[in-house]
């Protein structure tokens, strides 16, 4: 029982991680495009971020990565997602 809630923590561990950086470019605006020169600092870089919005982007990957989590795991445990159906469409032979 331990091990399993241990894999199943690390699957959606790794899965959050995923999600996240894939949410990363969403929403971030550099400086050309809001034209913040009143903030400048000298020798920054005109592509860097106005503002990351990680904490809304961590709140966002958290509630996707539990949704495929719970649809991926409702799938395993119903049986339709298996290791058999995995490896057929994988082009694996068992």
């Amino acid at each position: 029982m331990i091990s399993q809630i241990g894999s199943l923590l690390a699957i959606y561990f790794v899965l959050w991680w995923v999600v996240f950086f894939t949410t990363l470019p969403f929403g971030v605006r550099n400086r050309s495009e809001v034209d913040a020169t009143e903030d400048d600092v000298p020798g920054s870089d005109p592509g860097a971020p106005v503002a990351t919005l990680l904490a809304r982007k961590a709140l966002w990957t958290t509630v996707i990565s539990a949704t495929i989590f719970a649809v991926a795991l409702y799938a395993y445990r119903s049986g339709w997602l298996g290791i058999e159906r995995l490896s057929k469409l994988m082009g694996f032979p068992l």
